[in-house]
């Protein structure tokens, strides 16, 4: 299968499994609830389920297993954007193409629309389906801490805030891509490993991979507000630059970032070279981030 096949098809099944494990619009009380649907079902490539779901599948996990665990990151992902727009931090009315949460819903209801997110995500974890207690904790210990404020996303955050209009060196600058965006790309990657029962040499190749997925991530991500659009993007290009923002363009300038990215995707890829033919989507997966337009 192509992996432009492969990611409209994961699409699908994930959106299916999100309509079914999210509350109804209907449900009371239902302005929460709309608001959740409305942010999630935006749009979006859904990258981080589909991480999740090629992962598990490089080691023959099972599917639905691993859908239930990337319709939760998803949860967890939108809620974070959900709190990112937000006028106290991003300030930004444009997300996945459409009017931002608070836009829409108003400030509070855009706040307890993320904090419902989390939670239903954290909710959808602990019953995941055919897994040992074990694995189950150890999975949403790895969620956990990536979007925490230790080398996790929240972490990065708040980074990526006291660094606005600073000079930051390569570590810092490492680091918050890292956390900020990474962190939680690895989590999906690692976790759709967990969720397979991965042994300990497989889940350590795929963890440095997904580390390395990760930061490449942010990187394009960087490289695509300078040289795309806000129609293309789907939410506010330039604001990087205006804001000050530390990022990889900003420091090394873009050729250096693009080499950087494919340089760290080569090295991903080396990672699970010893994996067979049913990681082949991972590895294209890996080149999609990279090329990627939007």
């Amino acid at each position: 299968m192509d992996i432009s096949t492969y990611l409209s098809e994961s699409k699908k099944l994930v959106d299916e499994y999100l309509m079914k494990l999210l509350p109804a619009e209907g449900m009371e009380p239902p302005t929460i609830h709309k608001a959740m649907r409305y942010s999630v079902f935006a749009g979006g490539k859904r990258v981080r389920p589909i991480l999740v779901l090629a992962s598990g599948e490089s080691l023959n996990g099972d599917r639905e297993v691993l859908l239930s665990l990337g319709a939760a990151i998803e949860m967890m992902h939108t809620y974070s954007l959900i709190h990112d727009d937000l006028p106290a931090l991003d300030n930004d009315d444009l997300r996945r193409g459409v009017p931002t949460c608070h836009k829409v819903f108003g400030e509070a209801m855009a706040i307890l629309a993320g904090d419902a997110l989390l939670t239903r995500c954290y909710e959808v974890l602990a019953d995941l389906p055919r897994l040992s207690d074990t694995t189950r904790l150890s999975i949403i210990r790895d969620i956990a801490a990536a979007t925490g404020t230790i080398n996790g996303m929240i972490g990065g955050q708040v980074v990526d805030l006291e660094s606005e209009g600073k000079p930051v060196n390569p570590r810092i600058l490492e680091y918050l891509h890292s956390s900020k965006t990474g962190a939680l790309l690895k989590a999906c990657v690692r976790c759709g490993a967990l969720a397979a029962g991965a042994d300990e040499r497989a889940l350590n190749a795929l963890t440095e991979f997904g580390s390395k997925i990760g930061l490449v991530f942010q990187i394009v991500d960087d490289i695509l507000d300078i040289t795309s659009s806000s129609e293309i993007l789907g939410k506010t290009a330039g604001k990087d630059e205006k804001a000050k923002k530390a990022t990889y363009p900003a420091f090394y300038g873009l050729e250096a970032s693009r080499n950087k990215a494919n340089d760290l995707v080569a090295l991903a890829l080396e990672d699970i070279r010893d994996f067979g033919e049913e990681a082949e989507i991972l590895r294209s997966l890996a080149r999609f981030i990279v090329s990627r337009t939007a």
